[in-house]
């Protein structure tokens, strides 16, 4: 499995935090560590059907998850199933959005 995501992003650190304390295998692309890196996921998200409603909202779309076969997913559950792991439990999240009455930041 390959990983769209980028350091400065609390849920690509939390799939992170998560990959290094389960121990399992899967490509990190830090799309912000290289010009190179950020071509190759622009040239997925610009093109690709499933940023459609990312792109709709004004997201980014990522963590994005592409499997071997290409299938692609935001979800980290269903990705984590493609590995044959179970999905996070609540205390495996390390850092939390902090929210308020203008909603979570």
């Amino acid at each position: 499995m390959k990983v769209y995501g980028s350091h400065i992003c609390i849920d690509c650190r939390n799939y992170c935090a998560l990959q290094k304390s389960r121990g399992f295998g899967a490509e990190f692309v830090d799309i912000t560590a290289s010009t190179a890196n950020l071509k190759e996921f622009l040239a997925l998200r610009d093109h690709d059907p499933v940023f459609a409603p990312v792109r709709e909202r004004g997201g980014i779309g990522i963590p994005l998850f592409v499997r071997e076969d290409g299938a692609k997913t935001f979800d980290l559950d269903e990705a984590l199933a493609w590995i044959g792991q179970p999905p996070v439990r609540a205390e495996e999240i390390v850092e939390h959005r902090s929210c308020d009455v203008n909603g979570c930041r």
